[in-house]
């Protein structure tokens, strides 16, 4: 009886241990269960895409057909990658890989043995399936730039991450096949183009081989972004450019919207997607003209001629000197032993304010900026958005220099020499400048001196009407005010001295004694204004110019001048701002001038076009993204 009593207790003791173990603990054991069977793993997500200001695509994903090889389900792979080579390319460097990591994995882990294939290379490949065991066509995606290198240098590329990218505490980063932003627009907003990462659960067996899926959550694709770039515009800017080295920028004047930020030579971003060859990467590093460069945005050069208007503003500002006071060329100026050349060696004679503009006379500059000093140049011209980013947080941007007495005691320890202002006086010496901040300076003094800043970007609701709102201010500086927002800050020069700078750029084009008449253009009345430069990059000795200057075309590539043309259009109301500079391309008349000439008449032609209005750019938006939306 006792004996039975304790069996009972027993049975009680161990019925109470399992249904504890099965019931109260069960969902713990299910959660050790689950985690020696099952695993999770990230899922890349869909990249944004990037468009331009009507819709179109400049980078988006295109399905990637790859090859993958499961050595474990094939009798002999070695056999099988020989098969394969009748049908696709494979690299002899991936069959390198390949034949050496194959032997040391286990046969279950998959290799990829190309990726990036034509639609008939892929087909072919499904067509011989039966004959190849262990082998599996897979459609992932690969981001696209569907217009080649027309858009390289300030869109970017993607790349793998790199050592230093993987230190980061981002697991995302080390999925296989994951892409991140290496250069310009996706680099700069990487975060916004990625998106948010899914996952995938599997489950495996106890040496890690996958038995099915379990479940998957795709995650979210990046978000959209909205350049404020025109593709018919840059692609004109490339073309323009042919063969040369340089950069073209174009701006809305009030918006700041940037319609064209071009740089070339360029590079086709789609080979740092798909990979290039060491000889392809030398031959871009080894290439004079860097292409690699973004000329527009990192080019640094002296702007001479360019900032005449600026020097000429300071003397004004400063009341060193007026419109009408004439100034007597005769070729050179003399200072303390030295002699400053004007380009027209015979001299101009004597020059207004107007008339030095319009002729570009340096001896005119040399004696305004004796007059004023280094230190009003200096404060004009960062006004005007000289010497400093124009886009803050761009990736690459150089700030150029505009040199001042602090700079030069700061970083040459050395006084500042009135000789160097009156090269800063023609906008040479220490002076640099990048192309867009060029492009900034030129549409400050178009719109009537408000701070116009560049915009890249283009949120969708701002284009679903025309009613922006362009006023003049009882001063004359031009102001806008966008669905209620702030105005823009004025550069806080008087506004009849930027009137006059506007008169003395359109004479520049229009005059027959103008140095920019021969590329001028009148489309139905609407004609335009700038100003030419051509900058020196050699020292021309005196024996050289007791001789005669040896002409740019007989002297090496790197010796040249280079060309330079800053302007805008219509002169009445302007509306686009444009700068052009040719490295070494000689003359900013002969050279850069006419691109800029060109480049403004058809956007000005664009604007006459019923589908460039900014209703019309919304629904393109809309549109692109509807098709999108049904893709998915």
């Amino acid at each position: 009886m006792i004996l039975g009593l304790s069996q009972f207790g027993l049975f009680g003791l161990l019925a109470g241990r399992l249904q504890y173990l099965q019931v109260t603990q069960a969902d713990q054991y299910d959660i050790l269960a689950e985690n020696n069977r099952v695993n999770i793993g990230l899922i890349a997500p869909l990249r944004g895409r990037i468009l331009d200001r009507y819709g179109q695509e400049i980078a988006t994903n295109r399905p990637n057909f790859q090859v993958i090889m499961i050595p474990e389900q094939t009798k002999d792979p070695i056999k099988t990658l020989q098969v394969l080579e009748k049908l696709i390319p494979i690299s002899p460097s991936r069959r390198r890989r390949l034949l050496r990591d194959i032997p040391r994995s286990r046969g279950f882990v998959p290799f990829t043995v190309a990726e990036n294939l034509e639609w008939e290379q892929f087909a072919a490949i499904n067509l011989n399936l039966p004959h190849l065991p262990g082998v599996e066509p897979q459609v992932g995606k690969l981001r696209y730039y569907p217009q080649d290198d027309i858009f390289s240098h300030m869109v970017g590329y993607v790349g793998q991450p790199d050592g230093r990218d993987l230190q980061r505490d981002d697991l995302l980063l080390k999925v296989p096949g994951f892409r991140i932003g290496k250069s310009g627009i996706e680099k700069q907003f990487d975060d916004t183009l990625r998106g948010s990462a899914g996952s995938r659960r599997v489950e495996v067996n106890n040496v890690g081989r996958v038995i099915r899926e379990l479940a998957r959550n795709p995650g979210a694709q990046g978000a959209d972004l909205m350049m404020s770039m025109d593709s018919t515009l840059q692609n004109e800017a490339i073309r323009l450019l042919g063969e040369q080295s340089g950069s073209v920028v174009m701006m809305d004047v009030n918006s700041g919207e940037v319609l064209t930020i071009a740089s070339a030579p360029t590079f086709n971003p789609n080979q740092f997607t798909v990979g290039m060859s060491q000889r392809e990467w030398d031959g871009l590093l080894d290439d004079q003209r860097k292409p690699l460069i973004n000329k527009a945005i990192a080019g640094q050069y002296a702007p001479g001629s360019t900032v005449k208007m600026l020097i000429a503003i300071a003397g004004l500002e400063e009341k060193v000197i007026t419109p009408t006071e004439k100034i007597v060329c005769e070729g050179l100026y003399e200072l303390g032993g030295d002699t400053f050349h004007c380009w027209e060696h015979e001299g101009h004679g004597a020059m207004n304010m107007h008339d030095a503009i319009t002729n570009s006379c340096d001896v005119y500059f040399y004696e305004l900026a004796r007059r004023l000093g280094i230190d009003p140049i200096e404060k004009v011209a960062k006004k005007f958005g000289l010497g400093s980013p124009s886009i803050p947080g761009a990736f690459g941007e150089k700030k150029g220099l505009i040199p001042g007495r602090d700079w030069k005691r700061a970083n040459l320890d050395a006084s500042w020499q009135t000789g160097e202002t009156l090269i800063a006086g023609i906008g040479q010496g220490y002076m640099l400048v990048t192309p867009i901040q060029l492009a900034v300076m030129t549409a400050r003094i178009a719109n009537g001196g408000k701070a116009v800043v560049p915009e890249l970007l283009i949120d969708p609701k701002d284009v679903q009407s025309d009613d922006q709102n362009i006023s003049q201010t009882s001063q004359g500086n031009m102001s806008m005010d966008v669905d209620g927002g702030e105005k823009t800050n004025s550069v806080e020069v008087d506004p009849e001295h930027i009137k006059l700078m506007h008169k003395a750029m359109t004479s520049v084009v229009n005059d027959p004694d103008g140095t920019a008449f021969g590329s001028r253009f009148n489309l139905r009345g609407v004609a335009s204004a700038g100003k030419t430069g051509t900058v020196q990059v050699r020292r021309i000795s005196k024996d050289e110019r007791e001789s005669g200057i040896i002409p740019n075309e007989e002297l090496d590539w790197h010796l040249r001048d280079h060309a330079l043309f800053v302007g805008f259009a219509p002169v009445k109301n302007p509306k686009y701002a444009v700068s052009v500079v040719v490295e070494h391309g000689g003359s900013g008349s002969k050279v850069a001038a006419p691109i800029a000439q060109k480049l403004l008449k058809m956007a000005l032609e664009r604007d006459r076009q019923p589908s460039k209005t900014k209703t019309a750019r919304a629904n393109a938006f809309n549109k692109t993204v509807k098709t999108k939306v049904d893709k998915a």
